[in-house]
């Protein structure tokens, strides 16, 4: 009778899944596998990489593989064993990292690297336009490279998330290299950065009212310094107040009022930035000769030619030169000098990036569904899809969105 029992139970189960069931929409593909390669960064003094132990980790949790060539972290203090711990693969053959789908690199590979490169790759990494080369484009389009440069990644809040990111770092640092080289240890005025009851606070000028120039301003003020800051828009300089907090010194480039803060200053910051091509030269060589034995100049804008008459662009090495008897910084890489914070920075943004990539099921779902990626791809199967890049070299122009669809 028991056994009748089930029988008839089991029957009215199965009645119940033959019959019409409610349907549930997949909103995304299915989630891919990513193979992601991490090799070593050969560029002058680039200490930081793109991933660190801990994003390893979520990405290998997460059911990807990711490769790391040996020593690859050391710059940044982050030791194999590290890597290993968290599930990374260590290669001893830099050519094992690039047989990976995804490769993640700080500066842009070099001919040789590409050419260890295999067809349909995946490429994230820095662009470089000041030092770009046609040959480069050239070369990843031959081998039909998925390329994304990584200044151009913007958040959902439309902000070019990786610029920001490293502008904070370096406008925050090149305050504490002021502090260091006003120092007697370095050969500097033996000034303490800010100031003491009693004592006047050190005078920092600041040109510039972006986020490097914000962030040099919140260090500064921190610690007690009086601070300056010119800018040629009155809309950056008034952000800059809104985003402080507080009232601090702000003018227009007006060369008079400029010439004067410098010449009495004991630190200038250069931090112009100039939306294409070479940034501009604010400060002439006659100042800087009536500027205080000692002074401090950090040339921030180096990368895009410097803001100072008297700049020479320096190294981590030799990171400083003396002309007219004031102190010039000009090394292009400041975020190299603290690459383990610059690191974390960077993997906060690249790893949702890669998991968003799997999630999606590949590089063109992810491409279609967000924006932020879509302006950042600059070859697509082998087709320049940056307007700017394929005008500046002559190159034929693919638009990505009908180059996507098509793929479809």
């Amino acid at each position: 009778m028991a056994t009748g029992l089930r029988e008839g139970m089991a029957d009215i189960a199965r009645q119940g899944l033959l019959q019409t069931q409610e349907a549930k929409l997949e909103t995304r593909n299915k989630k891919n596998s990513l193979y992601i390669g991490i090799p070593k960064e050969i560029s002058f003094q680039e200490n930081r990489i793109a991933l660190t132990p801990l994003s390893v980790a979520l990405l290998v949790n997460n059911g990807h593989r990711v490769v790391l060539e040996t020593g690859a972290g050391t710059g940044a203090n982050f030791s194999d064993n590290e890597y290993a711990e968290q599930g990374a693969k260590i290669a001893y053959d830099k050519k094992e990292v690039f047989e990976a789908d995804i490769l993640m690199k700080i500066a842009p590979p070099t001919l040789e690297e590409i050419e260890m490169m295999h067809k349909g790759q995946t490429l994230i990494s820095s662009l470089q336009t000041g030092t770009l080369k046609q040959d480069y484009l050239k070369a990843l389009m031959h081998k039909k490279i998925n390329a994304l440069c990584f200044e151009n990644l913007r958040d959902e809040g439309n902000i070019l998330s990786v610029v920001r990111a490293m502008s904070e770092i370096v406008g925050s640092t090149s305050i504490l290299i002021a502090a260091e080289y006003l120092s007697n240890v370095t050969g500097g005025k033996g000034l303490m950065l800010g100031g003491f009851t009693g004592v006047p606070p050190t005078e920092i000028v600041i040109l510039g009212a972006g986020t490097v120039g914000e962030y040099a301003a919140r260090t500064a003020l921190a610690l007690g310094a009086e601070v300056k800051v010119f800018d040629s828009s009155i809309y950056r300089l008034r952000r800059l107040q809104n985003n402080l907090g507080s009232r601090v010194f702000t003018s227009v480039m007006q060369p008079i009022v400029l010439n004067k803060a410098i010449v009495t200053c004991d630190v200038v910051i250069g931090a112009i930035r100039a939306s294409h091509g070479r940034s501009p030269c604010v400060v002439m060589e006659e100042t800087v000769a009536r500027m205080k034995p000692h002074s401090v100049v950090i040339d921030v804008s180096i990368d895009q030619g410097g803001c100072f008459e008297t700049s020479e662009v320096t190294n981590h090495t030799n990171p400083v030169f003396r002309k007219y008897d004031v102190i010039h910084y000009c090394v292009p890489n400041i975020a190299s000098r603290v690459p383990r914070t610059a690191s974390y920075a960077l993997t906060n943004i690249f790893a949702p990036i890669l998991l968003d990539i799997g999630e999606y099921g590949g590089l063109v779902n992810m491409v279609w569904n967000n924006p932020g990626i879509r302006e950042a791809l600059y070859i697509y199967q082998g087709n320049c899809t940056n307007k700017d890049l394929a005008d500046m070299f002559n190159l034929p122009f693919k638009n990505l969105e009908l180059l996507v669809v098509s793929n479809q």
